[in-house]
């Protein structure tokens, strides 16, 4: 199925298509068939559901149509890069060049074909043509400047590449920081240490990430001690980066040419990876995934032994519900070490779990598990977690339970097993329990809107306390605004207190932000009722007696009400 945001993609180039392809001379008419433009629509649904292969297949019938449709050469060049047909994609670059036909994703292709094998001055050229193009995005601009720049560095001394770095626009500062990083490291620089240090103290964007870059420098030039201690110092602020959870793992386990994350800021090629990494991301967080997996398939062509760009790979295929593509991937990832291999279980994990296959899922996780000779505290919350989504409640106490022996009040975990133990002992029937461990969770960290959402709702729906939870969802709401489950809460707080008409206009709104969730719209049915409006009500509950997610106990209250109308006792 084609996603929302590539649908509406997809629209918009099938109407594209239908102007050029209207304009089209009617000489020419035979040669474009219904067989033809079948071919091309297949082709652009093919791509934007990342079918690649079938993609690549339908639009190589179509060689030539590039002299017609500028569109076509770019969809095929996407799907050429993306089935990792690098060779292919350059050739056809350069064959669409030799017709005059120019479009970013050519000169790209070809620049970085030349970065990668070190023929810089070719490289610049192919660059150069992209940046000085006016009708490019802001975010090509970038990629085809600071890829001009690498390019550069080669020929050129340090002074001369930092005023070339600075010519970027100064609303990439966050970018140029991570070049100057890394072009202090190229040159060997007497502040390389410094430059990175000020980089991971900047408080105002989080640069974790580059903590691997900082200590993989170190390590190269005969400081591991140092380097150590950059990975300690950055895993005590984020102690889940997969990156330097595996280098911290690899220093004593692995020789360095056993590694699977190989990276030297020595190499042009290296750094411009990286920076069409950092492109792929941020496409990808806007869930454009055709396009960021074509520049994270640039990235890894430049740098085939940085298997870290695999994870964002096989999560925007994830993400995109390709789950046999995203599994293959994971089980590769699996192979990297052992950082990589529970972070790619977990996904495993989570497909299967997607894909109705339950069970299997909490078998294969559970066997991946018991084979760890010593869980750190983070895989057995990850591994509790788990229980608990998969509803093994009883079982996840356990694990959360060893936990809280292993963990003090100030460590960061504390609020988040103490909140999700209690929501286990909640589903199992020990309220008690539940209670002592969500009021534990709100001493040590007061303001988690969820948490507090869940300790009061638990307390109305008991019957108990009712005002004190009306005021901590007034809390939890202006914490966490426009939540719809919060907004029911705190509707259904004042309709147990009898304020009907002010319950209404709660719940009104929270079947507004969640229209199809049985238990808001049951809610909003009962205020109707209580506010005169029985016909309306009616309609609501009726409602809910349709949606799948309805269980049988709130659908036997329904038949019921829609009998005798709510009962008179709230």
């Amino acid at each position: 199925m084609i996603k929302l945001n590539n649908f509406i993609l997809l629209i918009l180039q099938i109407i594209f298509f239908s102007i050029i392809f209207n304009q089209v001379q009617s000489k020419n008419l035979e040669k474009y068939s219904s067989k033809n433009i079948s071919a091309y629509f297949s082709g652009i649904v093919s791509l934007y559901d990342n079918e690649y292969m079938d993609s690549y297949k339908f639009l190589k019938k179509l060689n030539g149509l590039e002299n017609k449709h500028y569109n076509y050469a770019q969809l095929y060049q996407y799907s050429l890069i993306n089935l990792g047909k690098f060779q292919e994609a350059f050739k056809y670059a350069k064959k669409l060049e030799n017709k005059g036909i120019e479009n970013f994703e050519n000169n790209l292709i070809i620049g970085v074909h030349y970065l990668k094998n070190k023929k810089y001055n070719l490289a610049k050229k192919y660059f150069k043509k992209i940046y000085k193009n006016k009708d490019i995005s802001s975010l090509q601009v970038l990629i085809s400047q600071s890829l001009f720049n690498w390019a550069s560095y080669e020929n050129i001394d340090s002074e001369e590449a930092k005023k070339m770095l600075n010519l970027i626009p100064p609303q990439y500062d966050s970018i140029k920081k991570i070049q100057n990083s890394f072009l202090h490291c190229y040159y060997s620089l007497e502040k390389t240490s410094k430059t990175f240090e000020q980089l991971l103290n900047n408080k105002k964007q989080n640069y974790a990430r580059y903590s691997f870059f900082f200590a993989n420098y170190l390590e190269r030039n005969g400081k591991r001690n140092q380097a150590n201690e950059v990975i300690a110092e950055s895993l005590m602020l984020h102690p889940r980066n997969l990156m330097l959870n595996q280098m911290k793992n690899n220093f004593y386990q692995v020789k360095n040419k056993d590694r699977k994350n190989l990276f030297n800021c020595k190499n042009a090629g290296n750094v411009g990876a990286e920076l069409l990494y950092i492109a792929a991301n941020a496409l990808s967080t806007q869930s454009i995934y055709s396009v960021s997996n074509f520049y994270i398939n640039l990235a890894k062509y430049l740098n085939p032994n940085f298997a870290s760009y695999n994870t964002l790979h096989a999560e925007n295929f994830f993400m995109s519900g390709d789950y046999e593509k995203a599994k293959k991937m994971y089980i590769d990832i699996q192979e990297y070490g052992s950082a990589f291999k529970w972070y790619a279980s977990k996904q495993i994990a989570s497909i299967l779990y997607n894909q109705n296959k339950k069970d299997n899922s909490y078998k294969f996780l559970q066997k991946i598990f018991k084979d760890i000779d010593h869980p750190s505290i983070y895989e057995i919350y990850d591994y509790a977690e788990f229980l608990k989504e998969n509803e093994k409640f009883k079982e996840s106490i356990k694990y959360y339970s060893d936990l809280m022996k292993l963990i003090k009040q100030n460590h960061p975990l504390y609020p988040k097993v103490t909140d999700s133990r209690g929501i286990a002992y909640e589903r199992i029937g020990n309220w008690d329990e539940a209670e002592k461990d969500l009021i534990r969770s709100l001493s040590v960290k007061p303001n988690q809107p969820y948490v507090i959402n869940y300790l009061a709702y638990s307390w109305i729906e008991k019957g108990i306390k009712i005002n004190e939870s009306l005021e901590m969802l007034k809390k939890a709401n202006d914490l966490k605004a426009n939540d719809g489950y919060i907004i029911d809460s705190l509707g259904w707080a004042l309709f147990k207190l009898k304020k009907y008409k002010q319950s209404k206009k709660y719940l009104q709104q929270a079947v507004k932000i969640m229209p199809s969730d049985p238990v808001v719209n049951n809610h909003f049915g009962d205020s109707l009722w209580m506010n005169g409006k029985k016909i309306q009500a009616r309609y609501y509950w009726k409602y809910v007696l349709n949606l799948k997610k309805t269980d049988d106990k709130l659908k036997s209250e329904i038949i019921e009400k829609l009998i005798f109308g709510p009962k008179s006792k709230t």
